[in-house]
Parts: C-alpha cells; structure tokens; sequence
C-alpha cells in the first residue's frame, strides 16, 4: 500500500484523502497530532502564564488596583481573539509545517519579557499590558493549529483527536499554575537573575525566583519549534483569505459559534480569572483579612482560615481539560449535539449555585467557609461542563461542514471565544459578579434552546 506520503518528498503532500482507509497514512496524521499538541500546550503556557503572576505581582513590589489588575489579566483574552482571527487564515495558506514551528517560536517573546520585568518592580503599567497582550500569540495559535490538525483525520475520528489535542493544550492552563509555586521556590535558574523578596501581610517575606516560572518553558519551546520544523507536513488545502470567508454564508457558522461562546469563552474567562475572583471575595492566604463585599471593603474574621488562591486555581483548568479529553471518544460514538445539550443543561445549574457565594457571608467563619465551599465546587463544576461542551462542540463543527470549511468554523469560534478572558474581566469590573454569572445563564439558556431545535432534537435541521 503507497501512503501519501510517498507522493511527495518535500513539506507539502501532493495528495491527502483521510477518508480513504486504503492510503490514508495514519502514522503521518498521529504524528502531527502528538507535536502540534506538545506545542499547542506550550501556547497555552505562555497564554495564561500572566495569570500566574499578576495575582502576585503588589506582593513583589507592585502597586497596582485591584481594577488595574483585573484589566491585565483580561488583556491576553483580548489579544488572543484578535490573534485568532488572523491565525484562523494560516493553515491554508502557511501549511501545518511552517505554521506551528514559527508560532512556536513567537511564544518565546512575552515568555521571556515576563520572566525579565518580575524581577524588579520597576516596569510601567503600560509595559505589562504590552507583555500581557503579546502574551495573547499562544491563545492565537489554537485557531491555526485546532483546523490544521482536523485535516489529518477522518470524520469519524476527528471528535476525538481534537479532544486530545485541545485537552491536552488546555492542560497547559493548569500546568502554569500547577507549577508556577514550586518553581519560583527553587534557585535552579538563579544565574538567569536575582532573586526577590515576596511580601505577603501577615507573613514573614520569603525569598522566591519569579523569573523561573517563565525562563524554564523557553527551552521547550524552542524543542517543540525544532520537532515542528523537521517531523511535520502540509496537506494540499488552499484556499485564499476571500474563500475562506464563505463561511460566514451558512448560518450554523453563528449558531456553533455562540455555543462555542458558552464553552470555551466561559472555560477561557474562568482560568484567567479564578485567582483573582477568588483571592477578591475571600481573601488570598493573607492572615484573617477578608474582602467581604468585594474589593473596596475588608473585614476581620476571626478563627476563618484565608485560601490561598495557587492551592485551587490550578483545579478548574485542569478538570475542564481533563473532560475535553474523557468525553471526546464519547462524542465520537453518540454524537457531539446531546453532549453540547448536557453541558449546557449543567452550566445552567452549576452557575446558578454558584451565584449565592458571589456575596460571602461575613457575619462568622462558619459562614463563609460554608460560602467558599459553595464557590469552589459550583466553580469546578462549571469547568467540568465547559469542559464536556469544548469536545462536543469540536465533534459537531467537522459532522456539519466540509472538510475546509470545517477547519475556517473551528477557527472562527475559537477566535471569538478566545475573548473570555476579556470579557470575564470587564464584566466582573463593570456590572459585578452576580449579574455577569446572572447573564450567563441566560446565554445557556440560549444555546440550551439552540442546541436542541437546530442539532439534538429527532428530526432536526443538522443533526451532528
């Protein structure tokens, strides 16, 4: 049997047909599939790695507001979905090899500028929403690499490697925040730059080495962009920038493109925000002092023991990940619509038990630790349905459209939920938690609707 490979030496195959079991060349798509997700969790690394600072960034000598905070956090939300709608174009035009190894490399730039400005508190506020903005590029490449990855595979196994690739890319999310405080406790890159000291009220300082929870991605960076460049290919899908944008023809493209909105944007805005939601309304590992009514009040409680945000924000990523992975050969065998139906279905219900914790209790320590359990778990499970929703929807976008157009949709609602983070952040800013949690409901409700009239429902238009 003459894979397809054989029809062309160089980067680009001259001929590719996953849906023909006779010369699809598997070896080649699960290839490309492992590197292009090595790197696409890279991204996310360096997408979220703001994340994992900014919470920390008054302790080390800072002195921003909590809304200066707030708004740096949402600024690589903002930058990933403008990022997306330009990477969205690549994979027919650049091709799968030179595509990932190029970003690869771009991810180097604000992972680098972070690990240099947390070392002295002396980098301008306008500096940082630079860094925090370039830091977007890795939320970018999910809408080039998710499409270019979606060539290699027959339908029947797309649900499920690109639940492998985007769950496994999420879990970049979690492993900068998983990691971030052990590596800044170790002096293993001290020739990279000086130590500082971590000034936490109510606590004694601690010498830590911020500059490692960024320095250390940037080999493996560089590895993955090396992996890239000599292992991957190219498929024969071009088309130019005009044909690509027939997609905005077909009306399921706006349709997926809001329950997309529902998943990934409420999973995306959720990682970015967590910590500081979190360290907000219940305090930050600080001692006894609490923000009980938001940022603007404190209040003494004592005998309540202060979370420190970096124990749980890890947890969310890591549990929506972890279902984007789980469920994806689900979908393969029943269908993504009836999985977007139940994620939907348990946002709804997560969220609205999340709600009453929003305003903490403060009147004793029983109460609000029975709050901030409230918030914990009601904040899991909305990553857990998130999760479930981003590999249904990535099953139902390749059932419903042709191959090329399917990879434009796949990047197109990517690129716009990838503003999660931004609209997290200046919702809670503007309106407050309660009505940006209130608001979405009604946009589950919404997709609810949607899902089942247009997809899930026995006769439906475009069952997928």
């Amino acid at each position: 049997m003459r894979s397809a490979t054989d029809t062309h030496s160089g980067e680009r195959l001259e001929s590719w047909d996953p849906e023909d079991q006779s010369t699809w060349d598997s070896r080649l798509a699960w290839r490309t599939l492992w590197i292009t997700t090595f790197c696409l969790t890279l991204a996310f690394v360096a997408w979220f790695l703001p994340s994992a600072i900014i919470p920390k960034l008054n302790a080390l000598g800072y002195s921003f507001t909590t809304t200066e905070l707030y708004w740096m956090a949402a600024m690589p939300g903002l930058s990933a979905g403008l990022f997306r709608l330009v990477w969205m174009t690549l994979p027919p035009t650049l091709g799968t090899r030179k595509l990932v190894s190029l970003t690869t490399l771009l991810l180097i730039a604000s992972t680098l500028g972070w690990g240099v400005r947390v070392q002295s508190p002396t980098a301008p506020y306008w500096e940082l929403m630079v860094l925090a903005f370039l830091a977007g590029i890795g939320g970018g490449a999910f809408s080039g690499f998710m499409p270019s990855t979606s060539y290699f595979f027959p339908r029947a196994k797309q649900g499920t490697a690109l639940g492998i690739q985007a769950g496994l890319g999420n879990f970049g999310v979690s492993l900068v925040q998983l990691l971030t405080p052990y590596l800044i406790a170790v002096s293993f890159f001290a020739f990279l730059g000086d130590s500082q000291q971590l000034a936490v009220p109510g606590k004694p300082s601690k010498e830590v080495w911020y500059q490692n929870a960024a320095f250390v991605w940037i080999p493996l960076m560089v590895i993955g962009a090396a992996l890239a460049w000599a292992l991957l290919k190219s498929v024969p899908v071009k088309a130019n920038i005009k044909q690509q944008f027939d997609i905005f023809n077909n009306s399921d493209t706006w349709w997926m493109t809001l329950l997309y909105i529902m998943t990934f944007g409420t999973f995306s805005g959720l990682a970015a925000q967590f910590g500081l939601l979190m360290s907000n309304l219940y305090g930050s590992g600080n001692g006894d002092i609490v923000s009980g009514t938001g940022a603007t009040a404190t209040v003494l409680i004592q005998g309540y023991s202060v979370p420190d945000p970096v124990e749980f924000v890890f947890l969310g990523p890591l549990i929506g990940a972890g279902a984007r992975v789980v469920f994806a050969p689900l979908t393969d065998r029943m269908g993504g619509a009836i999985w977007t139906l139940v994620s939907g279905l348990g946002l709804i219900v997560s969220i609205a038990w999340t709600i009453p914790a929003l305003t903490p209790d403060v009147s004793s320590a029983a109460a609000l630790e029975s709050d901030f359990h409230q918030f914990l778990w009601g904040m899991l499970a909305i990553f857990l349905f998130s999760g479930i929703g981003n590999a249904s929807t990535f099953k139902q976008m390749p059932m419903i459209f042709e191959r090329r157009q399917a990879g434009g949709v796949i990047g197109w609602t990517a690129a716009i939920a990838a503003f999660g983070p931004f609209f997290f952040g200046a919702g809670i800013t503007t309106i407050g938690a309660t009505a940006f949690y209130a608001v979405g409901i009604a946009w589950a409700v919404m997709c609810v609707a949607i899902t089942w009239i247009r997809y899930a429902r026995k006769g439906a238009p475009r069952p997928s």
